[in-house]
């Protein structure tokens, strides 16, 4: 899909993405699950700051709300992390297009993992 990375720092994550040609859909914009992808992954990297060397973490609940189309130019997702709670963590991504437009807002919970730790 062409995501990079932008900026990441303790709790923020920006990551772009060109908008090409094969991601358009019918009604010639961008098909919206290529837009939540970009989303979900900027979240789960705004998280990934957050971590205990021994937690991982999943997707659980998405909701996106789609506000603009778009059909050229590049795809900007910022995310943050709002909330970390003993198994649950919450972000929210924003993401705009080339002349910052809003084009999708993103919140997402994730479940904590607590990886195997071998004796």
């Amino acid at each position: 899909m062409g995501i990079k990375l932008i900026e990441l720092k303790d709790g923020y994550a920006r990551f772009r993405m060109a908008v090409c040609p094969e991601y358009l859909q019918g009604a010639k914009t961008m098909q919206g699950g290529l837009i939540v992808a970009l989303a979900d992954e900027a979240i789960a990297h705004a998280m990934m700051t957050r971590l205990n060397p021994e937690e991982g973490l999943t997707t659980i609940e998405l909701k996106s709300n789609f506000l603009a189309g778009v059909s050229d130019g590049e795809l900007v997702a910022t995310a943050t992390v709002f909330k970390k709670g003993q198994s649950l963590m919450i972000g929210d991504c924003l993401v705009t297009d080339h002349q910052e437009k809003n084009i999708c807002r993103v919140s997402a919970t994730f479940l904590l993992l607590k990886k195997n730790q071998s004796n």
